[in-house]
C-alpha cells in the first residue's frame, strides 16, 4: 500500500467511526409518561407488601381447573385449528357465545357486532386509532381511569374532564362542554368505576345518550366491572338505550371474571367503526391467540361463568365490608371515602393538607401501599386522594394492611 492509499484508509476508517446522535423518539413517545400504578407494582413487589395499590383479581380465585380443562379439550380435540392463525374479528364460536350473554343482560346483539381484542385495553387503542386526529377533543370523567389517559394523549388527543359528583358524571356540564368544546367522544366506565367505585345511576345515563344524539358524540363505555356487583340492582347499559345504539361503543374483558392472563377482551360497536378497528387490530397483532380464544369458548360452553362470578362476589363482598370496617381508624380524622356497591375500588379524600403522593415512601416503609389520586385527573388534579383496591387480600390481611397504612399517615 502506498502511503497516499494508506493515509486515504485511515482517513476513511476516522470517519466511519465517528458517533451521530440517532434520531429522536416520536412526539407522542416523549410525551406520555408510563403508569404510576405499574411503577409503584414494581417498588412494592416484596412478598410482605400489603398491596392495595394494583387492580389485581384474586389469584386463589381464579378456576384453574375449569380453565385447564378448556385448555386441554381444545389441543387435544382440535390442535389445527387451537395453533392456527385465526381471523381478525375473532373466533366466531366465542363471539357466539359473547353475543348470547349480551342479549340477555338487555342489548340484542350478533356475533358480527363483535370483535374479540387482546384485553379490552387493545379495545381502546384500536378505538383511538379508528377515531382520533392529534388535536381532536376527547371527554373523560374526573378522576378517569388511568390507562385511558395514556391511549388518549398518545393519540395526540386534547383531553378534557367533565365535571361531576359521588354519582358520576354531570349531564348537564357534559351537555355544555360538547357545544363549546366539539369533542371527538365521551369515554366513560359507568358501572364500579375505575378508579372511585362509583356508579351511574339511570337517569344520568339516559341524560347522557340524549347529549350524544343531540349533539353528535361518540360514547365509549367501558365494562370491565360491571358483572362483580355485591349490592342493589343491575343498571342498564348506556349503549342499550335507544338515543345511543347507533353511536356508542361497549367494551367488555374477561380479565376480572374469569383471568386477565388470558388477555381476552372485545368490543361491540356500529359497523363502519368496527370494521375500521378491525382494520386497525389487523395492523397491530393481526388476532387474538387462537387458543385463547377456543379456550374460553369451550369454557362458556361446559362450565357455569355466572356461578364462578357470584362465588367471587360473594368472596370480594366480604373484603370490601372488611376495608369499610378499618378505614375509620386507618385515616385522618376529617378523611372521606365512598362504599362502591361492586367493583374493585374505593375511593377516599383526606383532609386537603395531605399530598398522598408525598406520603407514599413513608407509607411504603410500613410494607403497605395504595395509588395516589392525582394521576387519574387529566387536569386539576385533588392530590388529597388515594384509591384502594379491596379484593387481593383476605379480609384478615386487609385489617392488617389497613392498620399499616394509619401508622404511615401518621408518620
Amino acid at each position: 500500500m502506498t502511503p497516499a492509499s494508506a493515509s486515504a484508509s485511515a482517513s476513511a476508517s476516522a470517519s466511519v467511526s465517528v458517533s451521530v446522535a440517532l434520531p429522536p423518539l416520536a412526539a407522542r413517545a416523549r410525551s406520555t409518561g408510563g403508569s404510576p400504578v405499574r411503577d409503584i407494582l414494581a417498588v412494592t413487589a416484596r412478598p410482605e407488601v400489603i398491596n392495595f395499590a394494583g387492580g389485581l383479581p384474586a389469584p386463589e380465585l381464579f378456576d384453574r381447573e375449569g380453565v385447564a380443562a378448556a385448555f386441554r379439550y381444545v389441543l387435544e380435540e382440535m390442535p389445527g385449528q387451537a395453533l392456527q392463525y385465526a381471523t381478525t374479528e375473532g373466533e366466531p364460536e366465542l363471539r357466539e357465545r359473547l353475543a348470547a350473554r349480551m342479549s340477555v343482560r338487555g342489548l340484542p346483539t350478533e356475533a358480527d357486532d363483535l370483535l374479540v381484542t387482546t384485553g379490552s385495553q387493545q379495545a381502546l387503542s384500536l378505538l383511538a386509532t379508528a377515531l382520533i386526529d392529534p388535536g381532536d377533543t376527547v371527554l373523560v370523567e374526573a378522576p378517569c381511569y388511568l390507562a385511558a389517559l395514556q391511549v388518549f394523549g398518545l393519540a395526540g388527543a386534547r383531553v378534557v374532564a367533565v365535571p361531576g359528583d359521588a354519582e358520576g358524571l354531570d349531564p348537564d356540564a357534559l351537555a355544555e362542554l360538547v357545544v363549546r368544546e366539539r369533542p371527538k367522544l365521551l369515554y366513560t366506565v359507568p358501572t364500579f368505576q375505575n378508579p372511585t367505585g362509583r356508579t351511574l345511576p339511570a337517569d344520568r345515563r339516559a341524560a347522557v345518550a340524549s347529549v350524544a344524539a343531540r349533539h353528535g358524540l361518540w360514547i365509549v363505555e367501558d365494562d370491565p366491572y360491571g358483572e362483580l356487583r355485591y349490592d342493589g340492582e343491575r343498571v342498564p347499559w348506556i349503549a342499550a338505550h335507544p338515543d345511543a345504539r347507533d353511536r356508542t361503543v361497549l367494551l367488555g374483558s374477561f380479565s376480572k371474571v374469569m383471568a386477565p392472563g388470558l388477555r381476552l377482551g372485545w368490543l361491540r360497536a356500529p359497523g363502519e367503526l368496527r370494521r375500521a378497528c378491525a382494520v386497525a387490530k389487523q395492523a397491530a397483532d393481526l388476532h387474538t391467540p387462537t387458543v385463547n380464544q377456543l379456550a374460553a369458548a369451550r369454557y362458556l360452553a361446559v362450565s357455569d361463568l355466572d356461578a364462578h362470578v357470584a362465588k367471587v362476589a360473594h368472596v370480594y363482598r366480604a373484603r370490601r365490608d372488611a376495608m369499610l370496617a378499618g378505614l375509620r381508624d386507618a385515616l385522618p380524622e376529617g378523611s372521606e371515602w365512598n362504599r362502591p356497591d361492586g367493583g374493585m375500588f374505593l375511593w377516599a379524600r383526606l383532609p386537603e393538607s395531605y399530598d398522598t403522593a408525598a406520603l407514599l415512601p413513608q407509607v411504603v416503609r410500613e410494607d403497605v401501599a395504595y395509588v395516589p389520586g392525582a394521576p387519574f385527573y387529566a387536569a386539576d388534579p385533588d392530590r388529597s386522594t388515594l384509591r384502594l383496591c379491596f379484593v387481593t387480600q383476605t379480609p384478615e390481611e386487609i385489617g392488617e394492611g389497613l392498620r399499616r397504612l394509619g401508622r404511615g399517615l401518621r408518620g
